[in-house]
């Protein structure tokens, strides 16, 4: 083989194809955007959602409750984390409790990966975490087109430390190519026995089996001590991990909104919401449309979030709820809302009523 051939193969082997600019197919790693909420409290038990930083999904069954927050503490390079910390312990644990963080993936942002095929290609994990005392946790790559999953342990210490981690290749299963949750990257940080008691599923992709999901982990649940931090979170193709891809603010918030939007939240009062004069369909019924930057994944769901009010002829009318018309077209959204009182056939404006009032627009997978 000659040197060229043998310095092409080397680079090819390093990391497998990856590399370059659009390596991370993680939205948000690095923390920066939280639209909903910097800080949500009393997290516990049947808690499964968003909550403070976006694309990061907490999971919990446990008697145990945490505060969730975008904190500032972060390793250099960084300027946030996603925080968790306990407020309640757990430390009689049931066999089918859990506390995963959590961040899905669209199958059609996958498949460079080549899942599925002949030419698969490995998953290379990285992210930075500390804690306030040692602990082992999981890093799990689940398959949700195919239920096929593979773990591995990392370790928390008091200091911030960087977590790289290689899984290799799966030729079964296909990534679908779609606007559907295909992969889930979890984080495992509490874990009953029901998903604990069997031996990790560590050296390959293999069809689920639950007691092998975080089996060996602790438990962030066993002391209101205990904290846990994470930042940096990349997702590539390759078996060698590389230096987190930091990307414009403007960038990471334009990716994240299509998943979740806020119309007029936070603003003050008597700021209008939509984009043109509302339009009175009958004395219940008031109409109005909200633009979409950019457009969203899916269909979305949409909930009022405080007062707003129809002003209409010097009177206001207070909008009691709203749903989304089906009749929404792309990149704008048909609010109905119920109100009482006004004149058919009316137009006017909608208003917010108060303080972090709004819509919020959610198409999350």
């Amino acid at each position: 083989m000659s040197k060229a051939a043998e310095l092409a193969n080397l680079i090819g082997n390093i990391n497998a194809g990856g590399g370059g600019v659009n390596r991370n197919v993680i939205i948000n790693g690095a923390m920066n955007v939280a639209q909903r909420a910097t800080s949500s409290t009393g997290l516990g038990n049947g808690t499964n959602g968003y909550f403070t930083v976006d694309r990061f999904k907490m999971e919990i069954t446990s008697s145990g409750a945490l505060t969730m927050t975008q904190d500032s503490s972060a390793p250099s390079g960084f300027a946030n984390s996603l925080k968790l910390d306990c407020t309640t312990a757990d430390t009689s644990i049931a066999s089918d409790e859990l506390l995963v963080l959590a961040t899905r993936i669209e199958g059609q942002n996958l498949q460079q990966f080549a899942k599925g095929t002949s030419d698969a290609k490995p998953f290379a994990v990285s992210f930075y975490v500390k804690g306030n005392a040692s602990a082992t946790y999981v890093c799990e790559l689940f398959d949700a087109d195919n239920t096929r999953q593979i773990s591995k342990t990392f370790n928390v210490t008091t200091d911030w430390t960087r977590v790289e981690l290689t899984f290799p290749a799966d030729t079964t299963g296909a990534f679908d190519d779609d606007n559907g949750s295909s992969l889930s990257v979890n984080f495992w940080l509490h874990a009953g026995s029901d998903n604990s008691s069997g031996t990790l599923n560590s050296s390959a992709f293999a069809s689920n089996t639950n007691a092998n999901r975080a089996a060996g982990i602790s438990s962030f649940f066993d002391s209101t001590d205990r904290t846990f931090f994470i930042t940096g979170v990349q997702l590539e193709v390759g078996q060698n991990p590389t230096e987190f891809e930091h990307e414009p603010f403007e960038r990471t918030l334009t990716k994240c909104q299509r998943y979740f939007q806020n119309a007029a939240r936070n603003a003050n009062a008597n700021e209008h919401i939509g984009d043109s004069m509302g339009h009175a369909e009958n004395t219940t019924r008031v109409d109005f449309i909200i633009s979409l930057h950019p457009n969203m994944r899916a269909t979305p769901s949409v909930t009022k979030v405080g007062n707003f009010i129809f002003r209409e002829n010097g009177s206001n009318r207070e909008v009691t709820s709203i749903n989304l018309n089906g009749a929404s077209m792309d990149r704008r959204l048909w609010i109905e809302g119920t109100t009482s009182g006004h004149t058919d056939e009316a137009s006017g404006r909608i208003y917010t009523n108060g303080t972090n009032v709004g819509i919020t627009i959610d198409a999350e997978l």
